[in-house]
């Protein structure tokens, strides 16, 4: 069961499951812990898991004033260190690469490794376009049925539209209670909207893995090359096939690739230093 923890100036709500070693799980737009229960099921039994409410998502109330990716990164660095948690691996989707990013980027101590699912260093027009899009659809959709049926268009494949996987999601999203106002959803997408972490991602230290969806019409695959690209050592690999969420709609494949990522980054900081595993064989 979640709760919620004292995060800087936010009661941001929280939930954390499993043994091992840390990883914090960041959502991306309107979503909630729940987003990530598929991870929260499948990994927990090799890592500690640590999953949050974003500000204005869920049960973590949106304060005044304007929202950045910036002050987003801080709450989640605010999460870790309410946690007592010196170091995690950081995974985050769309919204949540982006302050993932950031996160690297101002608190790079507490980031062990990172996993950016459909990101980008800036929106390109089209991107742009499209998030204006939402920003409009959210305000003038007959109901929050018809809202999440246009938006999920663009957020999960066809056959997931098909085999009435997003009928299901859809389902539960109405049937949550703790719904996100428009308002809301707005003021956090308006933080992406311009922001731009081109000229700082080759400050990134971590470890890196960049995953695309090769279907996914939005963060498209050439989006998330330019952010590995950009980042000292980034992996980069494309899901065929996938659109924006593949964490959600293949995650038993999505699971299996992260864990091998992160098994990887525990191996090599495990490791002694060259010359000294030399001298020991010697």
């Amino acid at each position: 069961m979640g709760e919620h923890i004292r995060a800087g100036t936010l009661d941001i709500w929280t939930e954390q499951v499993g043994h091992g070693p840390d990883v914090l799980l960041i959502g991306g737009g309107g979503d909630t812990v729940e987003s990530w229960q598929f991870q929260l099921d499948g990994l927990a039994d090799r890592y500690r898991m640590t999953a949050f409410d974003n500000r204005g998502a869920g049960r973590t109330t949106m304060p005044d004033g304007p929202v950045t990716a910036e002050m987003m990164a801080d709450d989640a660095a605010a999460v870790l260190d309410a946690l007592g948690i010196p170091s995690a691996h950081v995974a985050g989707f769309s919204g949540g690469s982006i302050i993932a990013q950031e996160l690297a980027l101002r608190r790079p101590d507490l980031v062990r490794s990172l996993v950016l699912q459909s990101t980008w260093p800036v929106m390109d027009p089209y991107l742009r376009s499209w998030l204006l899009f939402v920003r409009w659809l959210v305000e003038v959709a007959p109901t929050e049925r018809a809202f999440l049926e246009g938006f999920f268009l663009d957020i999960y494949t066809a056959r997931a539209h098909n085999d009435r996987t997003v009928a299901a999601f859809i389902d539960g999203v109405l049937a949550f209670p703790y719904k996100q106002s428009a308002g809301d959803l707005q003021r956090y997408l308006d933080a992406f909207l311009d922001h731009d972490t081109t000229d700082r991602l080759p400050q990134i230290s971590a470890p890196t893995l960049v995953l695309a969806g090769g279907s996914d019409p939005t963060a498209r695959p050439e989006l998330g090359r330019a952010v590995a690209d950009a980042i000292p050592g980034a992996r980069f690999e494309v899901m065929a096939g996938e659109s924006h969420q593949p964490f959600q709609e293949v995650p038993d494949r999505w699971n299996a690739c992260v864990d091998a990522f992160w098994r990887e980054v525990e191996a090599d900081l495990d490791s002694p230093p060259r010359s000294l595993a030399t001298a020991s064989a010697l």
